[in-house]
């Protein structure tokens, strides 16, 4: 079974909830970008310090300053690791590459959660959040097809890329997930 993976997908695809999951289930590290900011900056280390500054004025966290917590995170994971919310472009997964060449970790598979556009909006209405009207999906919707999914032609590429339908119930998907895994 692979251990050093990625899961693609637009907001609302499932891509936590399944990485919570696969991760449970095969107890690998679940390194979700938003989850280890807020763990570093918690924690007072330096690189913590650096992020709450840069976030506290509601700017967006370099991606060294990110690729540095990645770092640190992966050097202490002995069963393996599975990235949620990074990269998130093609110049982050390059500078993520270079990183895990360096640790000798490279990434073995990519997962990526395709859903239809009505899917997702219906998905994401429901959910209830303030940030959750129309607009705003549409919107993030948008930006994931510019900035992020290119990334999935990157990694078909390089052959370590699994596309799963995302538009089934959540234990479908993951038997999916797990199969494309196997």
């Amino acid at each position: 079974m692979k251990n050093k993976l990625l899961f693609l997908g637009p907001p609302g695809a499932g891509k936590g909830t399944q990485a919570k999951i696969y991760c449970n289930k095969y107890g690998l590290d679940h390194l979700s970008t938003g989850d280890l900011l807020r763990d570093e900056v918690s924690s007072g280390s330096e690189l913590g310090l650096k992020a709450a500054e840069i976030m506290n004025k509601g700017e967006l966290v370099s991606d060294e300053l990110v690729l540095s917590i990645v770092e640190g995170r992966l050097l202490n994971i002995e069963k393996g690791w599975l990235l949620d919310g990074f990269p998130r472009n093609i110049k982050q997964a390059n500078s993520l590459k270079i990183l895990l060449e360096k640790i000798n970790q490279p990434l073995e598979a990519v997962i990526s959660i395709k859903v239809s556009d009505d899917y997702l909006i219906k998905r994401l209405l429901a959910r209830g959040r303030e940030d959750d009207n129309k607009e705003v999906i549409i919107n993030r919707l948008k930006i994931y097809r510019e900035k992020t999914a290119p990334l999935i032609d990157l990694y078909s590429k390089e052959g370590i890329l699994k596309g799963i339908d995302g538009d089934s119930e959540i234990d479908v998907v993951f038997s999916c997930i797990e199969k494309a895994l196997g």
